[in-house]
């Protein structure tokens, strides 16, 4: 069906504490991903693949990297006006505050939606990994008449309790919420399985406004504690179902309705992991829905006389004669002889000196590190100069920081 005008906001401004050393200087949106991409990148591609063109993206925390990314790759046809992607940092025109909440990040630009007046808004996060065509969303709004759908995804009921459980009835009209329960409500056609948030919504404009403007007034800055649960008793709050969303290009042998959450440093070197294999459970290479930007100012890789296994190797390395195995590598990197790197993320332009040897390590952009390093093998070594996940993967920050050679 023919879509309305539709205006998207795209919240970006998240901290991402439990990511760090990863966001010590930058924000989680802006945080590298894959061969080539940021994780804002995913939400991105997915409104410009839907063919969604007016985007604001909204920041605040440690933004410039992210702005900076944004203006070098980002810049779509300049000649029609409501073809952007737009960064907007806190204009504080309320007050000297920055953004109180997702509600209130977008009630501090009421003043974009009035002066492009579409009827739909769309509030979508960026701190995700996964494909959707928004379009099929879109289209079920629309057919459901709602005042606001939210983007639901189907999980197994016994993990449901790490999340916020949305109640719906039979025709996917919301009517309740549970945040972590500990006896999450079962989809109505599904006992064995629940619905979540998403954290991702349609509006219809009006509506949106005049719950905003009710929530300021009551001091409620949230979207997902305010402003969905108040508009629930109105019975035009419905429940997409992630899982119903197709894909074209998708393979058979991905994980169906594939999203992550990449929140913390295991959940994001885990996300990578999953992109690699014959048979990966979320594969890059889908042309028919591609992750943008596609660009890349690199020359191609130069591998010399490496030994590469199920690994993710981008443009502007140069690979020796060094050994890496279940690894994403990312664009110029330079590797050197007697070099071996197992299950690790290389930034970019990182440069690992001879014989070098690591192992289910992040390292960070800009880095050197020493010949004949060992990092990954030995937890008190590592602790005095590197940081250590509880999950006992080590990132080691962003340079230009030179691991100097430890002493046996």
């Amino acid at each position: 069906m023919p879509h309305p005008r539709i205006l998207a906001f795209v919240l970006a401004g998240g901290k991402g504490e439990r990511l760090f050393p990863l966001t010590a200087f930058r924000s989680k949106p802006s945080v590298p991903f894959g061969g080539r991409y940021r994780i804002v990148d995913f939400v991105l591609s997915n409104f410009i693949n839907s063919h969604i063109y007016s985007i604001y993206l909204l920041v605040q925390y440690k933004s410039q990297s992210l702005i900076e990314h944004i203006r070098r790759n980002w810049v779509i046809s300049p000649l029609i006006k409501e073809h952007f992607i737009t960064v907007v940092p806190p204009q504080m025109r309320m007050g000297p505050e920055w953004f109180q909440g997702t509600a209130d990040a977008v009630f501090q630009n009421l003043n974009l939606i009035q002066q492009l007046n579409p009827e739909l808004v769309i509030v979508f996060g960026a701190d995700h990994i996964y494909r959707m065509d928004i379009r099929q969303m879109i289209d079920f709004h629309l057919q459901k008449d709602a005042f606001v759908t939210v983007a639901a995804r189907p999980v197994p009921v016994e993990t449901a309790s790490q999340f916020g459980v949305i109640i719906c009835d039979e025709n996917r009209c919301i009517t309740g919420f549970q945040e972590k329960p500990r006896k999450p409500a079962p989809m109505p056609e599904n006992p064995e399985m629940a619905y979540v948030s998403m954290g991702n919504y349609i509006f219809n404009k009006d509506v949106l406004v005049e719950a905003l403007i009710r929530a300021q007034k009551k001091k409620q800055h949230d979207f997902g504690a305010h402003i969905i649960p108040d508009l629930v008793e109105t019975g035009r709050v419905f429940a997409y179902d992630f899982g119903t969303n197709v894909i074209p290009g998708t393979r058979d042998y991905e994980e169906k309705g594939y999203w992550r959450d990449v929140g913390t440093i295991e959940a994001y070197f885990n996300a990578h992991m999953d992109m690699l294999g014959e048979r990966p459970l979320f594969e890059l290479n889908n042309r028919l829905w591609p992750i943008h930007p596609s660009s890349s100012e690199f020359p191609p890789a130069k591998i010399l006389r490496g030994d590469i296994r199920n690994s993710i190797i981008a443009e502007g390395s140069v690979i020796g004669k060094a050994r890496i195995i279940n690894s994403v590598v990312r664009s110029g990197v330079t590797v050197e002889d007697g070099v071996t790197i197992e299950e690790c993320i290389i930034m970019d332009d990182v440069v690992i000196k001879k014989g070098a040897n690591l192992k289910r390590v992040i390292v960070d952009k800009l880095n050197t590190i020493g010949e004949g390093e060992k990092i990954g093998f030995d937890p008190e070594k590592d602790r005095f100069r590197c940081h250590i996940d509880r999950s006992g993967i080590i990132v080691i920050p962003r340079g230009g920081r030179l691991v100097k050679p430890s002493k046996e």
